[in-house]
């Protein structure tokens, strides 16, 4: 395969910045800040500063090339990346679409220019809102020897060490040709303390840009 390192996508809400549970709560490890973006002023947000030492470092290896895959598209750049000590990174262009799911056709609308513009490039992508057909996609992407990893974090908790620690073996696994890159992807964990588990419904996230 080729010697390029894979793609690290990385989304902004639910993943860098999780969503508030019962009462307004967000972990502790989660700071507040207010910005303005798409013409809303003080649209909230909870970042952690210590992502952006974790992203750094494993970008540091060599191994994965980061990039913004979310809503914010360039502004994550302005807004987000300071608060969280990270680097001004490209991004993908997602569009504007006209939707009132993040699935309107049963898969998460980001993936269609996602896969755009991947082609046959490898990509681990960290994302709150993957459904089941997101990751067939990504094991057929896989079995045809492009290597695709998805790592969903609970977004009422955010990215979490174990998740870069996962994208870190997985990248390693590639750039080794590895015959078992891909074959595992991190969910969230379905306890019925967890507020993401698989019985409880989401509401739209209409609370956020």
């Amino acid at each position: 395969m080729a010697g390029s390192p894979p793609y690290l996508l990385i989304d902004v809400d639910g993943v860098l910045n999780p969503f508030p549970g019962p009462g307004g709560s967000v972990p502790p490890e989660y700071h507040p800040h207010r910005v303005a973006f798409k013409g809303h002023q003080d649209v909230p947000v909870w970042l952690n500063p210590h992502h952006g030492v974790t992203i750094n470092a494993l970008s540091s290896t060599g191994t994965i090339r980061p990039l913004w895959a979310t809503s914010w598209g360039a502004e994550a750049n302005l807004l987000i990346a300071p608060h969280v000590n990270m680097p001004q990174m490209p991004h993908i262009d997602l569009g504007t679409p006209d939707i009132s799911t993040p699935h309107p056709h049963g898969y998460l609308w980001k993936r269609d220019p996602v896969a755009d513009w991947l082609k046959d490039e490898a990509v681990a992508w960290i994302d709150d809102d993957f459904a089941q057909p997101d990751y067939d996609w990504a094991m057929e992407r896989t079995l045809l020897g492009v290597p695709t990893l998805l790592i969903q974090p609970d977004p009422y908790a955010g990215l979490q060490h174990h998740h870069i620690a996962a994208v870190r073996l997985w990248a390693i696994a590639v750039m080794r040709d590895y015959d078992t890159y891909g074959s595992h992807h991190e969910r969230p964990l379905a306890d019925p303390r967890d507020p993401v588990a698989p019985d409880i419904q989401r509401s739209p996230r209409s609370d956020r840009p």
